[in-house]
């Protein structure tokens, strides 16, 4: 892992200066962008905070602020959602492709993008 590190901080000078004269792109607008989409696609900001290995959630607010502005006219997501009374319907949901919502009365919800 440490020899990988090293070869990136290396790469990353030339591909930041490829970058920045080809595209006007920083390397922390990729960060950004990342950051951006994350919290777009999962709504939650604990997840983009975990990403950007911040400290403070106050410091990925910024990323919050900035989905909410470019996504504002974006359609509503739309998903499937399923229910899950036995393990073996949870199962098939999660190998299917759900992601666990919340559990409720003994009931196990889940979701997918349509």
């Amino acid at each position: 892992m440490a020899a990988f590190c090293q070869r990136f901080h290396s790469y990353r000078g030339s591909v930041e200066a490829l970058c920045f004269v080809v595209l006007q792109i920083h390397f922390h607008t990729l960060r950004h962008w990342k950051a951006t989409t994350e919290q777009h696609k999962t709504k939650d900001p604990w997840h983009a905070k975990e990403i950007l290995g911040h400290k403070n959630i106050q410091s990925t607010q910024v990323y919050i602020h900035l989905e909410r502005a470019f996504f504002l006219n974006a359609p509503p997501d739309d998903y499937h959602v399923k229910v899950a009374k036995i393990q073996e319907e949870i199962t098939q949901l999660l190998e299917t492709g759900f992601e666990y919502v919340l559990q409720k009365n003994g009931l196990a919800f889940f979701r997918k993008r349509k």
